[in-house]
């Protein structure tokens, strides 16, 4: 009997969930189990059901796993379950172990009271210091936890749940805000990385336009220079020749002179006084000196005049590239200012908020215009430059054009001198029976041979879009795209770098949207066009 009432115990003690209800928190009082097999205190379970609202076919439930009845069941006491409860109680009710999870039906789990370790390991349950009873519920009005005794005194009426629920829902909405908080980070870390490719890139495309700026500033220098000498020589030139006619009269003037000596001496030895009056008449010696060129004076006057000149143009263009730097520089001073917040400044970054929408009307859209101008050195030489470099057209014989790696040396095409990256909108327009393409093209595209390498569109670096009277065709990659629209005769292009955004419009009438393109960009674009004959 000894060993048959310890099994028992030990059973009730590992079994002893089945003793709770789940709606005070408390050992079964007057146990009753409804049809789905849930069992509850009796007072419980009617109070519960006293609180459904009256309706025309009101609709009971169980607590634990929903399922509805109609009509009310009838409560009957649970004898075999109050002897159990009863042996439970008078066993002492042990504790539960502390891995010990209760179970529930749609996730609706019995709560487990929070558990305090004493000295000898035993894992206990934080009691009320009020009432000393378990603490198993939460006061989200008070923030704190509450026995059964609380939610019927100080506690009653206050929003109240199960501490385990309130646990569950406080930890998935940390979890949620830890995750959320998370994302944010690497939004915001992959925003900033992209900032950092910008403005290398954007400084990258500075750098190429300032050396761009200063080489031809160099060349326009060189050749200033060159004018400059070849003025010194046409001066140099222009006083020796007029030595060199004075050497000549004076070679002249000699020859005469020995032609008269000649003839003097042939008179000297005759002895006819009167043939000699008569002729030495004819005999002509110029008695005038030539009059010989300032030689102390020319190289001085030429010098002091190129040298004021030069003074002259030295102080206006150090005086016109001080003033252009200056400005240069409160540009950039001012750029500065609007990009880096001050300290008494708040930022906010919100990852869905750092850029801007996309433009919609024409009028958004040319805040970002940028003027192009064509380079000569990627021109084809079949293309003839005009209008400062902003016009192009295919011709029949080629251009006179220096030798230069970055020539395009097969197909019509021509690149702008500086590279696009940020937000940019430029309109082209195009006129012919051969069509055009409006394009861009990354700096390292192929400029040599006849293949698709060499070809707006054709190639993974670049992306255009053909136009002609009778079609509209957007190519990238060897792929090509029909698109149904009429071009018209002036295309807008818009770029948005960071956004990996390339729309084609027709501003011919209005903002038609040809086509948008998506894709990675990893280094500045440059403006491109391909001219048919």
């Amino acid at each position: 009997m000894a060993a048959g009432a310890a099994a028992t115990t030990s059973t009730i003690s590992v079994e002893q969930d089945q003793f709770t209800c789940s709606v005070c928190l408390e050992v079964l009082r007057d146990p009753v189990t409804i049809p789905c097999g849930h069992s509850y205190c009796l007072s419980c379970i009617e109070d519960y059901w006293s609180r459904v609202k009256p309706q025309k076919a009101p609709q009971y439930s169980c607590p634990q796993c929903r399922l509805e009845f109609k009509p009310r069941p009838l409560l009957n006491r649970n004898t075999v379950l109050g002897d159990l409860v009863e042996k439970f109680l008078q066993s002492g009710g042990q504790e539960q172990p502390a891995d010990e999870r209760l179970r529930g039906g749609r996730g609706h789990g019995v709560v487990v009271a929070p558990k305090i370790h004493n000295e000898s390991g035993v894992v206990r349950e934080k009691l009320c210091p009020q009432h000393q009873r378990p603490v198993r519920s939460y006061c989200r009005a008070d923030h704190q936890g509450v026995c059964s005794r609380c939610l019927k005194g100080q506690h009653k009426n206050h929003d109240t749940v199960r501490l385990a629920d309130e646990r569950v829902a406080q930890q998935k909405k940390l979890q949620e805000a830890s995750l959320k908080c998370t994302q944010n980070i690497k939004d915001v870390e992959k925003e900033l990385r992209y900032v950092v490719r910008y403005i290398k890139h954007a400084t990258e495309a500075a750098e190429e336009e300032s050396d761009r700026v200063f080489s031809k500033l160099l060349r326009a220098i060189e050749k200033q220079r060159c004018d400059v000498q070849e003025a010194i020589r046409g001066r140099e030139r222009a006083a020796l020749a007029q030595t060199e006619q004075l050497l000549e009269k004076l070679e002249r003037e000699t020859a005469e002179v020995r032609r008269s000596e000649a003839e003097l001496e042939k008179l000297c030895r005759s002895d006819d006084h009167l043939h000699f009056l008569q002729k030495c008449k004819a005999l002509h010696f110029p008695s005038k000196r030539v009059q010989m060129p300032n030689t102390d004076t020319f190289p001085y006057l030429m010098y002091k005049t190129m040298r004021g000149g030069l003074a002259e143009l030295r102080d206006g263009l150090d005086e016109s590239l001080q003033r252009e730097f200056d400005r240069i520089s409160d540009k950039v001073v001012s750029l500065k200012e609007t990009s880096v917040p001050n300290e008494k400044t708040k930022v906010t970054i919100d990852a869905h908020i750092l850029y801007d929408s996309e433009p919609k009307t024409r009028e958004e859209f040319l805040h970002y215009y940028q003027d192009l101008t064509l380079d000569p050195n990627t021109a084809n030489p079949y293309l003839s430059l005009s209008e400062g470099h902003r016009a192009a057209t295919t011709r029949s014989e080629a251009q006179p054009y220096p030798e230069h790696p970055e020539r395009f040396s097969s197909w019509a095409q021509v690149l702008c001198r500086a590279g696009m990256a940020g937000r940019c909108y430029w309109e082209v327009a195009w006129a012919g029976k051969g069509g055009a393409s409006v394009g861009v093209c990354y700096r390292s595209m192929s400029r040599s041979g006849g293949g698709s390498d060499s070809k707006l569109g054709h190639n993974a670096k670049s992306w255009s879009l053909d136009c002609s009277d009778a079609a509209c065709t957007f190519r990238h990659n060897k792929q090509s795209l029909s698109v149904a629209a009429p071009c018209g005769n002036r295309i807008g292009v818009y770029l948005d770098f960071r956004a990996g955004v390339l729309s084609f419009y027709n501003v011919s009438e209005g903002m038609l949207l040809l086509h948008g393109a998506h894709a990675s960009f990893s280094q500045p674009v440059f403006p491109g066009f391909w001219v048919g004959l």
